[in-house]
């Protein structure tokens, strides 16, 4: 048995059932991820009228969920030198659900990088495919050892906040993924786009059985406009990933509610009229300077 084999197992301690889904979630990451698309898929199409499936997926997405990012808080991650271990209930105030929540980050300059699943699945362009990002030695070794044909590679944090950059210029969001079979932590950290990704396609699909169900944890944060300093050029909401952003040649509209907080818009604004602040009606932001202060 392989060393980083014998880690994950022992990570999970007495609940083997864990440990076996966890090397099977990894090993057969594109066919388990495409199985799991096309059931959820089928569900939405064929039994949305079912509304006591509605607890079924809450149920589910309290197990395997995400947290969007800023990506100045995603460059405090990949910045890291030291390790992080928030495992307090407290966290989910940051990752509101039921069992997937603990924040660790441990030897968090050990990266690798191989193949996205969702992106494999829902046919992205072959320039991003490449994209799914494992954060520290535990996750990154497990891939480097069975990964091979997932054209996994180990990368430097560098190399990593580079390649979030470019796929933050082309609107792909920057999520981080909680997963009880992989440990109930974060670890793995993806680029993400509403049409290519099987999680936000999910989300989609549950709300047709209810439209508070919801895979992604918003990252905490509203946008500010400053009306004196923007051209209205509209780049804003060709960005946003989830429309919640309007442009005419005369004002500017914006549906906080359907804002995620990502800070795309906040980057391609080239005229500096978009700024993040703190929303506290939304959960408290993934900042690494307020877990290790606070949790």
């Amino acid at each position: 048995m392989k060393e980083s084999t014998v880690a994950m197992f022992k990570k999970h301690g007495w609940r083997v059932d864990r440990g076996v889904h966890n090397y099977l979630y990894f090993t057969f990451y594109y066919p388990y991820v495409k199985t799991v698309f096309y059931a959820f898929k089928m569900l939405s199409t064929y039994l949305s009228w079912f509304k006591p499936l509605s607890p079924v997926l809450r149920t589910a997405f309290s197990r395997y969920h995400a947290k969007v990012l800023s990506f100045g808080d995603t460059r405090k991650i990949f910045e890291l030198n030291t390790d992080v271990s928030a495992i307090t209930e407290k966290n989910r105030q940051i990752v509101p659900y039921r069992y997937a929540y603990k924040i660790l980050f441990q030897e968090a300059d050990y990266i690798a990088v191989m193949d996205c699943p969702c992106k494999k699945t829902l046919k992205d362009e072959d320039w991003a495919i490449n994209s799914c990002i494992g954060v520290g030695r535990g996750i990154a070794s497990f891939w480097l050892e069975h990964g091979s044909k997932y054209n996994v590679r180990k990368i430097t944090q560098h190399e990593a906040l580079s390649m979030i950059q470019k796929f933050r210029k082309h609107g792909y969001l920057t999520q981080a993924f909680f997963k009880v079979a992989t440990g109930g932590s974060t670890g793995v950290i993806c680029n993400c786009h509403p049409d290519t990704c099987v999680s936000l396609q999910a989300t989609r699909f549950a709300r047709k059985f209810n439209d508070n169900l919801s895979m992604t944890a918003h990252a905490g944060y509203a946008v500010a406009h400053n009306d004196k300093m923007c051209k209205h050029c509209g780049d804003c909401s060709e960005i946003c990933p989830v429309d919640a952003v309007t442009v005419t040649e005369t004002g500017w509209a914006y549906l906080q509610n359907e804002c995620l907080g990502c800070e795309l818009c906040v980057e391609h604004c080239t005229t500096g009229a978009l700024s993040l602040t703190r929303d506290p009606q939304k959960p408290v932001p993934l900042d690494l300077d307020i877990v290790l202060e606070k949790y």
